[in-house]
């Protein structure tokens, strides 16, 4: 039976999978535009129409009508019961399993969990409370000389590690908290006792705090557990950043810096990815929304899908140093790979964010150059060659010819035209460059993909109505476009606008917060599944502007709807009225007519 795990578990186990992975193992995907296409796993055919979205881990056959998520997908293909297919993938993920008749450790596992994130919860406020006595002065110095002011502290929960050995410990233990909890915490460093040698006397145990002397920055989950810290070091020492390692109840690849934060900030059209934890600091203080960075490791795809959950795209804003520069171009990569629009924020002079903020201000970090990748990439290989000379300008014009393959032709036009400029080589032999240097097309054989994606969902023209078939169909694009949580839910519509029992429900279920993924694992009917799936898949909209528009126009047919059921009321209740009440009704009548004129023009 469906809901045999916590909603918070599925949640997390469908977010930590990589969809496209997964069900590729089963039938090649190709990217086109934000889905993947493939030959259909569960019946024959020749034409792809078998899609998957990246970012909600949804698939649907346009085809045969299959469709559902992650979970649905290993059932069927596996042939498995939902038990199963959820061990599947919790073992694909390294996710320890809630507790089943098939799992007796589980609650050991749990409480040790549980524990974990109570410890960390401790310590961060133990280090907070630190940064206000005397043992965490110089971390405020740190703080306020960088322009922290009391008001971001406490926002981010940042704190101070005393320079003694054992402060953390002690206060731990204090409240209860067993060493081998602390240390599976990540919050001690244990040294095992070592007998005596022929050369050197025995050693005892010896166990000590894991960061001293250090700013704190606590790494918060958008679940609000304190997963693990940050410490940057004030006097000498190395490494200048420490981070905790892989717990039973973190690993640096899966999350990113404020994260708890990110959730907070609804309705972004973009994440703001940058290296640090003070450039994360610098920009929210300036109050720039939705900022956030990796722990100490290189984007990962994990952190790629997890930003494309609060937004539709991820600015990179790394420091302007080399590494910082090959870092974007990887994270380039990854992003690409990963399905998720990306851009660029150059930074001038070098600057990392936010030295960038405490010398220009926020004003002129709104006025920074949005680029694209293949701009950025474009950019970044002109400064491998001389564009003074002819063989440097040739050159360079054959490294951007795979760059510019990628662009649809308005893009690609205005590039040529600025390679033209940069290399003196005009548009017609820049042309003849690209076909000369395209890959060799695939030879015909099983895959196929249409041109265009197959959908179910049309976009809305520019001044025209949504094109819809029904009054289910508005609503059941209403719930696509509201279930990519990249625009704000409103009163313009309620649950009593959904005729079909099933729509309100999945409605209600949006309007709590609850995630496509978990709406589709709580439906015990494969056909609710299958039509859950096709409704909820991400609508065909380029930007935050566009799905709005299309919230509005399915708004505008919701209250046509409502008017014209009304003027049908009317018209019936004149055919039997009595004398004495048809001008109440013929009144009735022409206000209603009015008000559907209106939304017509």
């Amino acid at each position: 039976m469906p809901g045999r795990f916590p909603s918070e578990w599925l949640d997390e186990l469908i977010q930590r999978a990589d969809a496209v992975s997964i069900i590729s193992a089963y039938t090649p995907l190709k990217k086109n535009g934000s889905k993947y296409w493939g030959l259909c796993p569960f019946h024959g055919e020749k034409t792809a129409s078998f899609t998957v979205d990246p970012a909600k881990k949804l698939y649907y056959c346009f085809g045969c009508k299959a469709g559902g998520n992650l979970i649905s997908f290993i059932r069927e293909m596996e042939h498995v019961s939902f038990n199963d297919a959820c061990k599947y993938l919790a073992d694909l993920e390294h996710l320890p399993l809630p507790q089943m008749i098939e799992d007796p450790a589980y609650q050991k596992r749990k409480q040790l969990r549980d524990r974990l994130y109570e410890c960390n919860r401790e310590a961060a406020r133990f280090y907070h409370e630190n940064l206000f006595k005397p043992e965490g002065a110089e971390s405020l110095q740190y703080l306020k000389r960088r322009g922290v002011d009391d008001a971001v502290i406490r926002r981010f929960g940042l704190g101070a590690s005393s320079s003694r050995w054992d402060d953390l410990l002690n206060h731990l233990t204090g409240l209860g908290f067993t060493p081998e909890e602390m240390h599976q915490a990540g919050l001690i460093v244990i040294k095992e006792a070592e007998p005596a040698t022929a050369t050197s006397p025995a050693k005892p145990r010896r166990m000590f705090d894991m960061f001293r002397g250090r700013a704190m920055f606590p790494i918060i989950d958008q679940y609000g557990h304190v997963l693990g810290f940050g410490g940057r070091i004030l006097g000498k020492g190395e490494p200048k950043y420490l981070n905790t390692s892989d717990t039973p109840i973190f690993n640096k690849r899966l999350g990113v810096y404020a994260a708890n934060l990110l959730k907070k900030e609804r309705n972004l059209d973009r994440v703001i990815l940058v290296e640090g934890y003070m450039d994360v600091i610098a920009l929210s203080q300036f109050g720039v929304h939705g900022v956030v960075a990796t722990l100490g490791t290189a984007l990962t795809p994990e952190q790629a899908q997890l930003l494309h959950r609060f937004a539709p795209k991820v600015y990179l804003s790394y420091d302007g140093d080399k590494a910082g520069q090959h870092a974007i171009l990887r994270g380039l990569d990854i992003l690409q790979q990963a399905g998720v629009p990306a851009r660029v924020l150059d930074f001038p002079d070098g600057l990392d964010p936010d030295e960038f903020m405490r010398r220009d201000g926020p004003e002129a970090f709104e006025k920074l150059p949005v680029l694209t990748p293949e701009t950025y990439r474009m950019r970044r290989l002109r400064d491998n060659y001389d564009l003074t000379t002819q063989e440097g300008k040739t050159e360079y014009a054959k490294a951007c010819a795979p760059i510019l393959r990628s662009l649809d032709p308005l893009d690609l036009e205005n590039k040529l035209t600025e390679l033209s400029v940069q290399t003196g080589f005009s548009r017609e032999v820049l042309l003849s460059q690209l076909e000369m240097t395209a890959p060799t097309p695939a030879a015909p054989g099983r895959m196929g993909f249409p041109t265009k994606p197959r959908t179910s969902l049309s976009r809305p023209r520019t001044g025209a109505s949504t094109d819809v078939a029904s009054p289910v169909r508005t609503q059941e694009m209403i719930l696509s476009i509201l279930s990519t949580a990249q625009v704000p839910q409103t009163d313009a519509v309620t649950a009593d606008d959904f005729t079909d029992p099933f729509l309100q429900e999945l409605f209600l279920g949006i309007s709590q917060g609850r995630s496509p993924s978990s709406l589709i694992s709580a439906l015990e009917d494969p056909e609710d599944a299958q039509r859950a799936a096709r409704i909820l898949m991400s609508p065909p909209a380029r930007d935050t502007n566009e799905l709005l528009q299309m919230l509005q126009e399915c708004q505008k047919q919701l209250v046509r709807t409502r008017l014209e059921n009304n003027l049908k009321e009317v018209t019936q209740a004149l055919k039997s009225c009595a004398p004495e009440e048809k001008p109440g009704y013929m009144e009735r009548f022409q206000e209603l007519m009015r008000e559907i004129n209106r939304l017509q023009t």
